[in-house]
């Protein structure tokens, strides 16, 4: 009888170290600066049916978009419209494999970083991002990276399974919104006592804690 065949092993890809990450991208959400993702040959996002939001000072990108390629989406300010995906989940400006606007991408596309949801423990709803997300490991330079790191997973396990605590359900329910959000609040799993105060608490000091991030913008 012959031996099942063996699964190979992930081959396992540097995200960087934690604390490094995570700053980098929080400034990234702030609007400071785009993500340096090392995507080598993975275009995980650009195959998988992502919208692309233009922004008012997306003018590069907007120039070379083709205007019936742009909607108008409702949500969104009239000036800010979205380059949908062509129905196979590719983005339209996705030629031979290569983004054919990469040195005017969008803002969107500049912040996106799937790293996130190796730092949230939270898997991602598109199969091709779940393999690379699968693939990354952080390395800890201190004890603080590694302290840092289990308070955003913390973090999002709460945002994702204590919903009801928060005032209205006001929480995200996707997992880049969970991922996110975490990264913005993880501070509050720092606090020694976090886990005697209760769910209603902790869920107010979460939403305290973002919108402290984005006031300092």
């Amino acid at each position: 009888m012959t031996a099942p065949a063996s699964t190979p092993p992930i081959a396992e890809l540097p995200a960087g170290a934690f604390l490094d990450w995570l700053r980098n991208f929080r400034a990234s959400l702030l609007g400071n600066q785009g993500s340096d993702v090392p995507c080598g040959d993975c275009r995980g996002c650009c195959i998988s049916g992502y919208s692309v939001q233009i922004r008012p000072h997306d003018a590069g990108a907007r120039a070379l978009i083709p205007a019936e390629l742009l909607a108008r989406v409702q949500g969104f300010a009239r000036d800010e419209p979205t380059l949908a995906a062509r129905p196979d989940g590719t983005c339209p400006m996705l030629r031979d494999n290569e983004c054919s606007i990469y040195e005017s991408r969008p803002q969107t596309c500049r912040d996106y970083d799937c790293r996130v949801f190796a730092a949230s423990g939270i898997s991602p709803d598109k199969p091709v991002i779940h393999q690379r997300v699968s693939q990354w490991r952080f390395n800890y330079p201190t004890e603080l990276d590694r302290k840092t790191h289990s308070a955003v997973l913390a973090t999002a396990e709460f945002i994702r399974t204590r919903r009801s605590s928060f005032p209205n359900q006001r929480a995200p329910l996707g997992p880049s919104g969970i991922s996110v959000l975490a990264c913005e609040s993880y501070s509050v799993f720092l606090q020694p006592d976090i886990h005697e105060k209760p769910d209603t608490e902790v869920a107010r000091l979460i939403l305290d804690a973002s919108r402290e991030f984005h006031r300092s913008r």
